[in-house]
Parts: C-alpha cells; sequence; structure tokens
C-alpha cells in the first residue's frame, strides 16, 4: 500500500472515532442496555401489576444547534401490525440532559413539556404489559430536534408526534431493554 493510501486510511479513521466520539449517548441506572425492565417500569392495568414508573434517563452528545429535545418509548414487537407507543414527550429544553425517574407522570418535567396520550389511551408513560409469550424490546429514544417546540399539542396522537420528531432530529440515541412475561 502506498503511503498516500495508508494516510487516507488513517484520516478516514480518525474522522470516525471523533464522530463516534461525539456520539449521542442515552443511559439509564433503571434500564441497562438489552438488560430487563423491572417491575417498577412495567404498565399497572390490563392484566399486569407494575407500578408504571418512567425510569430515570440521561443523555449527552447533543449536537450544536439543538434547541429542544423529545424521549419516545416503543414497543415494535407488539401484535398491532404499527407497534405500540409506550410514551412521548417533546418540548424538552435545549439545556436538558435528562430526566428524573417517575417524570411520565408529570412530576420532574420541565415547564412546557407536552405528553399526549400513549397507546394505552392515557396522557403520559405507560410502561411494559406485552401479551404472554417471548420479550418484547422497548426502545427509549431521545431525539436533539432543530426547533424550540413540536408544532403540535398534547391532543396529537403517538404517530403524529413521531412524525414530527423525525421530521426535525438532529441526532438521537437509543437504550433498550426487554419485558416478557
Amino acid at each position: 500500500m502506498s503511503n498516500h493510501g495508508a494516510l487516507s486510511l488513517l484520516a478516514v479513521a480518525g474522522v470516525l472515532s471523533v464522530s463516534a466520539a461525539n456520539a449521542m449517548t442515552l443511559t439509564s441506572p433503571d434500564i441497562k442496555p438489552g438488560g430487563k425492565i423491572a417491575d417498577e417500569q412495567v404498565f399497572n392495568g390490563w392484566d399486569c401489576t407494575g407500578k408504571n414508573v418512567s425510569p430515570a434517563l440521561a443523555w449527552s452528545g447533543a449536537p450544536k444547534g439543538t434547541k429542544s429535545f423529545a424521549v419516545s418509548v416503543y414497543d415494535p414487537d407488539a401484535p398491532t401490525g404499527s407497534g405500540f407507543w409506550h410514551w412521548w414527550v417533546a418540548n424538552l429544553p435545549p439545556d436538558a440532559t435528562g430526566l428524573p425517574k417517575g417524570a411520565g407522570g408529570g412530576t420532574g418535567l420541565p415547564e412546557g413539556a407536552v405528553q399526549p396520550n400513549n397507546d394505552f389511551s392515557l396522557t403520559g408513560y405507560g410502561g411494559p404489559c406485552p401479551p404472554k409469550g417471548k420479550p418484547h424490546h422497548y426502545h427509549i429514544t431521545v431525539y436533539a430536534l432543530d426547533l424550540d417546540k413540536l408544532p403540535v399539542d398534547a391532543k396529537a396522537s403517538p404517530a403524529v408526534f413521531g412524525f414530527y420528531a423525525n421530521a426535525h432530529t438532529l441526532a438521537k440515541a437509543t437504550l433498550t431493554g426487554l419485558y416478557g412475561r
């Protein structure tokens, strides 16, 4: 390999490692990546008996130009044909670096944050409650957005929140937990 080719490879590797080092991250003391979601986060209703407490979340690495954040919890394995939205919260301020445990119940949310109904038809967080069988994957995602507020109110469906959040995403990070019964 020529010196030019080797230098080109090193330059590309350097750019990729800097890009990876600056990537947005999402963590939770309550849910480990790929780990089982605790009963504390499980829905309390239907035929589930959890405590329905949203997990504490922390994020970092949002890109310059971030004007707000949104957070979602989504189950792509739900037998609905379109998955199941467990939570959306949007209009979180650009200096936010996380949410406290229980924020999905309204406690600890910053002023101006908005939560629509989830697919349980309840406002705020609705924890895992899959049918009996194999575990489902719960994708918790934080979105760094290029606008101050999503152009929707709490009456919008979770799918509409997803439409606008994805259309205005600068970066995002996802943490996936598992739950089955």
